[in-house]
């Protein structure tokens, strides 16, 4: 399996991006979550999809900013984010995998496949 990210960028608190993951490979993904991380901090858990349900899971942090979803038809994830802040300013990276479970899906060091990152910045 393997993940592109696109649609980082600038843009000024109070604003929004939309990030892209397409999926290739092997495209058979259990979930698929997008996580962040800021500079020396730890990666942190934004929000996952179940991609045959559509069933979605959000960090406390984002929830009723961002939505997450999929399309099926194009193998690609989405992240939108709505309502920037400065402290939403990190490398924002998707992952998958096939196996994974409901319990850990906060968990990074349980998904097996990784895209690149993309930065994202909010000015204040």
């Amino acid at each position: 399996v393997q993940l592109v990210e696109s649609g980082g960028g600038l843009v000024r608190a109070g604003g929004s991006l939309r990030l892209s993951c397409a999926v290739s490979g092997r495209t058979f993904v259990r979930y698929l979550g997008w996580f962040r991380q800021a500079p020396g901090k730890e990666r942190e858990f934004v929000a996952a999809i179940r991609w045959d349900s559509g069933h979605t899971y959000y960090a406390d942090s984002v929830k009723g900013r961002f939505t997450i979803s999929r399309d099926n038809a194009k193998n690609t994830g989405y992240l939108q984010m709505n309502s920037l802040k400065p402290d939403d300013t990190a490398v924002y990276y998707c992952a998958a995998d096939r196996t994974i479970i409901y319990s850990y899906i906060q968990n990074p060091t349980q998904y097996d496949y990784w895209g690149q990152g993309t930065q994202v910045t909010v000015s204040s």
